[in-house]
C-alpha cells in the first residue's frame, strides 16, 4: 500500500500526460501529493520529504507552464519532473537522511529500526531510486536532444527503471529484515 501511495502522484501525472495538457497533469500530480500528505497527517504520521518535495516540483513546473512557457514540450516537462525527483532523492542522501527512512521507520518495529544495518539499508534503497530517477531523466533528455529517438524507448526505460527500483526495494528489504524461520533460530541452553 505504501509504495502505491508513494507512486500515485507520478502515476496520475503520467496517465494524464497521455490525454491532457502538461499543465493540468503537473497540477494533478501536485494535488495527489497534497492528498498523500493529508492522509499521512490524518493518520498521525510525518510529512514525507518525497511527497512535500514532489508537490513543490509539480506545482513549480505548473506555475512555470501557466505563466511563462505554456508551449514547452511534454518531454521537457517530464525531464523537469524527473530532475526534481532526482534532486530530492540525491539531496536526501547527501543530507544524511535518505528519503526512504521516513517510510521505513513507520513500517517496522523499533527493534528492527535499531538494528545496525537499518540505516545502511535505507541508503542503498534510496540510492537505487536515485539511479532510477537519473535513468528516467537521461531518457527524457535523450528525446529532446537526439532527434528521431522513438518515444517508446523512453517509455521502456522509464518503466524498466521505476519497476526495477520497486522490485529491488521489496527484494532488498526482505533479504535484510525478513523474519528467520523457526528452525533457523539459535538454540538456547
Amino acid at each position: 500500500m505504501t509504495i502505491f501511495l508513494i507512486l500515485a502522484p507520478f502515476g496520475a501525472y503520467s496517465l494524464l500526460m497521455l490525454v491532457t495538457s502538461a499543465t493540468i497533469s503537473v497540477f494533478a500530480g501536485a494535488a495527489v501529493c497534497i492528498g498523500t500528505i493529508a492522509l499521512d497527517v490524518a493518520r498521525g504520521r510525518s510529512i514525507k520529504i518525497l511527497a512535500a518535495g514532489s508537490a513543490i516540483v509539480f506545482a513549480g513546473i505548473g506555475i512555470y507552464l501557466m505563466l511563462l512557457k505554456p508551449s514547452i514540450s511534454n518531454s521537457a516537462v517530464s525531464l523537469a519532473v524527473d530532475s526534481g525527483v532526482f534532486a530530492i532523492s540525491l539531496g536526501s542522501i547527501l543530507l544524511r537522511s535518505p528519503f526512504t527512512l521516513q517510510y521505513a521507520l513507520e513500517a517496522v518495529p523499533a527493534e528492527t529500526a535499531a538494528l545496525p544495518g537499518f540505516l545502511r539499508t535505507n541508503y542503498v534503497i534510496a540510492a537505487a531510486w536515485t539511479v532510477a530517477a537519473l535513468l528516467m531523466m537521461l531518457a527524457n533528455a535523450a528525446v529532446i536532444y537526439v532527434p528521431g529517438l522513438p518515444i517508446w524507448a523512453v517509455i521502456l526505460i522509464a518503466f524498466t527503471a521505476r519497476n526495477s527500483a520497486v522490485y529491488f526495494t521489496k527484494w532488498y528489504r526482505k533479504t535484510k529484515y525478513s523474519t528467520p524461520r523457526a528452525n533457523a533460530l539459535p538454540k538456547t541452553h
